[in-house]
């Protein structure tokens, strides 16, 4: 984008946020420094990280949901329940390569999102509340190993089709 930008003629953040992505964008391939909203432009980029870190979190509890499903409803095993565990290491483990710093980040989670995995998963079995740990039942290198899957051993033909 070759747009030369008046200060006066510039979007403002609230008013059109993809408008104002690109012309902060343009600005700083111009190297118009002085010209960027950098205050806005500074809190963007570090919400970047916090996004990744949410997504981590939402696919770590996904993911533990499916375990705790797995492991205390074998009679149950879906194709869906081993997608979803593969997709969501899968994507932690891309997340994690994209971003080297974030590699802590499913441990220091794992807690929290384990607490409300497991509400989830009392829900969804209608289990009752007291077949569940309340502290969570597995290392989170296990959680993130693509071949650790909980409870009885199994084959494909024992699925249930989706």
């Amino acid at each position: 984008m070759n747009k030369i930008f008046r200060k006066q003629q510039l979007t403002p953040y609230e008013a059109d946020y993809a408008q104002w992505c690109a012309e902060q964008g343009a600005l700083l391939r111009e190297g118009r420094l002085s010209d960027l909203d950098r205050e806005n432009l500074a809190e963007e980029i570090e919400s970047l990280g916090r996004s990744d870190k949410r997504e981590i979190a939402s696919r770590l509890g996904t993911l533990i949901l499916h375990l705790l499903k797995w492991g205390f409803q074998p009679e149950q095993r879906k194709t869906g329940w081993l997608l979803t565990i593969r997709e969501q290491r899968h994507r932690i483990g891309k997340l994690i390569d994209e971003s080297p710093s974030l590699k802590a980040c499913p441990r220091k989670q794992l807690t929290g999102e384990f607490e409300f995995a497991r509400l989830k998963a009392i829900d969804e079995t209608g289990l009752p509340e007291k077949h569940f740990p309340v502290d969570c039942p597995y290392q989170i290198a296990d959680v993130l190993d693509q071949d650790f899957f909980p409870g009885e051993p199994w084959l494909p033909n024992q699925l249930i089709r989706d």
